[in-house]
């Protein structure tokens, strides 16, 4: 049985609400730190959207766990990024009785 490879950097990043000076809010992206994972490709798919179509590609990053309620624990709604991709986490569950890593399903979108 071979072990889990966390080769892979990734720094978790979480939508946060920023105010634009005019009294409002933008949705900026801030960085929690940087994760490493192993990421297992799935199946991808194209899907039509206003601006065209464009390519998702799907996941699995398996990576250290973290608490309950610890801020760099990764939730649906965060997102990962590795250079200049980015990968929206879908899911996040822990895996086996011991909870030693977690298992975020993420998708990857690719526009030509």
């Amino acid at each position: 049985m071979s072990g889990v490879r966390l080769n892979r950097r990734l720094v978790l990043e979480r939508e946060s609400a920023m105010p634009d000076g005019a009294g409002g809010r933008n949705a900026a992206w801030a960085a929690l730190g940087t994760i490493w994972g192993e990421m297992t490709p799935r199946s991808g798919r194209e899907a039509n959207i206003d601006a065209g179509t464009v390519a998702r590609a799907g996941y699995r990053v398996k990576l250290r766990a973290q608490p309950q309620g610890h801020e760099g624990r990764p939730r649906p709604g965060d997102r990962f990024r590795s250079g200049t991709r980015v990968f929206d986490i879908l899911s996040v569950q822990e895996e086996g009785p011991a909870a030693r890593h977690l298992i975020c399903n993420v998708e990857e979108e690719v526009t030509p």
